[in-house]
């Protein structure tokens, strides 16, 4: 089987550390028989190319120098951050259709799958129309979010998506209930795993009681991720031995965080430790007491479509405290996988760290039974076997 994969951003390179749990479901699949293209926009000129054995096609829409609509930021930021990037969108989407030509000369496909429909669901439509195979449209949360409570003007658009294709995939529960604000048509879900190594034992902590203990949060450093009330929880946290915040990641927050640091006289217990390697990477998992992560509803209704790093901590066997927000619902089960609090709430959120810091036992519960629990649902085989059930059903229904 063939899949076309049509997608905002892709890999440019072998070290390009974006969208990593979608690099892994395509070496999955190829694994079990499915090939998969990308069909991506061009990143300043870039052209197809190979990245780990995966053909990657790529439309160019502009002068390179302004072919800058995604892969650093999401489209949605470019536009926060300069409204002038609105006029590049009627450019990408038209050569994003006329480059589907092109692809579709080159290579045959048994079926079309959509990642991120808005706008990408004008391709996929086009795409299995020419082709003449079904057509997935895969749902993430923003996008529904800002059809039904930030920009309605998208609703029409957005049903559409919804009601054009042969199957519509959700990645949690929770924006699955959004979609069927939309319309009643079945949806599936299937969440994505994480690229993290399972099975990792976790580190033995010193036996010195007044040991500094680690908080860690891994994240792009974005409104949504609510790092803020992470930083104003260590205001709050107040135990008998040290306590320090690892914050690892950069993004446009990153420069406010770091004057809140200064402003609340965090900067001995605040590190914020912007982008770092992924053996480094490794090193902050394993040396954590505790991972957080304080996901908000931001202010353009967007949030976390199900919080893939709870996953990657989980595996290290690490207990969490999420907002209990989004999609992070799917993975952390109050009290039996982790703890939840609301969002916006930094004594909350201190309370809930505290907790997890003087129980031993209880951490260790919660890191071993978070495990388990992903090992169950997120396991790499599993959604692996979902896609291709999935995939199998629609080409053979067609």
């Amino acid at each position: 089987m063939k899949v076309l994969y049509i997608v905002t951003s892709y890999q440019r390179d072998p070290l390009d550390v974006i969208n990593p749990w979608m690099g892994e479901t395509i070496r999955q699949l190829k694994k079990r028989g499915i090939e998969v293209t990308v069909y991506t926009s061009s990143w300043k000129g870039l052209g197809d190319h190979l990245v780990d054995g995966v053909q990657v096609r790529r439309f160019r829409y502009c002068p390179k120098f302004l072919e800058i609509l995604s892969h650093t930021r999401t489209i949605p930021d470019q536009v926060r951050g300069n409204p002038l990037v609105l006029l590049l969108i009627p450019f990408y989407v038209l050569f994003g259709v006329t480059g589907l030509r092109r692809v579709l000369k080159l290579e045959k496909f048994d079926l079309v799958h959509v990642h991120w429909p808005f706008p990408l669901a004008i391709f996929g439509w086009f795409a299995s129309r020419r082709a003449k195979v079904p057509l997935i449209n895969e749902f993430y949360g923003a996008e529904i979010r800002w059809a039904l409570y930030r920009l309605k003007m998208l609703l029409p658009f957005v049903r559409w998506a919804v009601n054009s294709c042969d199957l519509v995939v959700a990645i949690s529960s929770h924006t699955r209930d959004e979609i069927r604000k939309l319309s009643a048509v079945p949806v599936e879900i299937v969440p994505y795993g994480s690229s993290v190594p399972p099975a990792e034992e976790p580190e033995e902590a010193s036996p010195d009681p007044g040991r500094t203990r680690r908080v860690l949060f891994v994240g792009r450093l974005v409104e949504r991720k609510g790092v803020e009330y992470l930083v104003r929880a260590m205001k709050e946290i107040d135990l008998p031995f040290p306590v320090r915040l690892e914050v690892v990641g950069g993004g446009p927050e990153q420069e406010r965080l770091r004057r809140l640091v200064d402003g609340l006289g965090l900067g001995g217990r605040v590190e914020l430790a912007g982008r770092v390697s992924a053996e480094r990477l490794r090193e902050y998992y394993r040396g954590c007491d505790c991972f957080v992560l304080p996901a908000i509803v931001d202010s353009r209704g967007d949030t976390e479509g199900l919080g893939v790093v709870l996953i990657e901590a989980l595996s290290y066997r690490k207990p969490v405290v999420a907002s209990n927000v989004g999609g992070i619902v799917d993975v952390v089960l109050h009290e039996k996988t982790g703890l939840t609090v609301p969002e916006k709430d930094p004594r909350a959120l201190a309370q809930a760290i505290a907790r997890v810091l003087t129980d031993t036992e209880l951490a260790r519960r919660l890191g071993r039974d978070g495990y388990e629990y992903i090992s169950r649902y997120f396991d790499w085989n599993r959604l692996t076997d979902r896609w291709v059930e999935v995939y199998g059903r629609l080409v053979s229904g067609r």
